[in-house]
């Protein structure tokens, strides 16, 4: 669901469905179902990326990981200056890691993650004071939908 009247999330709701997309992958091949996709400082599509751990056996295959990685490929750059990385479930202190590392601008995020976050929920790395890049963090984006293929994944765990 979108916060009425919200233009900021409103703008981020059309990559978050892609992100979606690529989290029901994830849940199709027996992982987490998370998502993410990584767009161009214009707003184009560059890479996605879901869950592969299940899939590959690496511990670091996570959403957000493999989209940096495919978009810095992409562009023959580890520095993805300008770009945003959209994400169903909020980034866990690794990927936080990776985007900041990446000099990704933006992360936008649907599904709060209160017992591994770390972009606001139970660590803010991404935006502490002692790192030379802070990305923006856009919170709350298609939550609802995020949360529920999630937590209906657990359940039938």
């Amino acid at each position: 669901m979108l916060h009425p009247h919200d233009p900021v999330r409103e703008r981020w709701a059309e990559p978050m469905r892609s992100a979606l997309a690529g989290a029901a992958q994830a849940e199709s091949a027996g992982d987490v179902p998370v998502g993410a996709v990584v767009l161009a400082p214009d707003g184009t599509f560059l890479a996605s990326g879901h869950n592969e751990r299940e899939a590959t056996g690496d511990p670091t295959a996570h959403a957000e990981v493999l989209a940096i990685r495919r978009a810095a490929h992409r562009t023959g750059q580890w520095r993805l200056t300008g770009c945003t990385l959209v994400v169903t479930l909020e980034p866990c202190v690794m990927c936080a890691g990776a985007l900041v590392q990446a000099r990704i601008e933006r992360v936008v995020y649907g599904a709060r993650d209160e017992k591994a976050g770390a972009a606001g929920s139970l660590w803010d790395l991404v935006r502490d004071q002692r790192l030379n890049h802070r990305p923006e963090v856009v919170a709350g984006v298609l939550e609802e939908e995020c949360s529920a293929q999630l937590t209906a994944f657990f359940r039938q765990r």
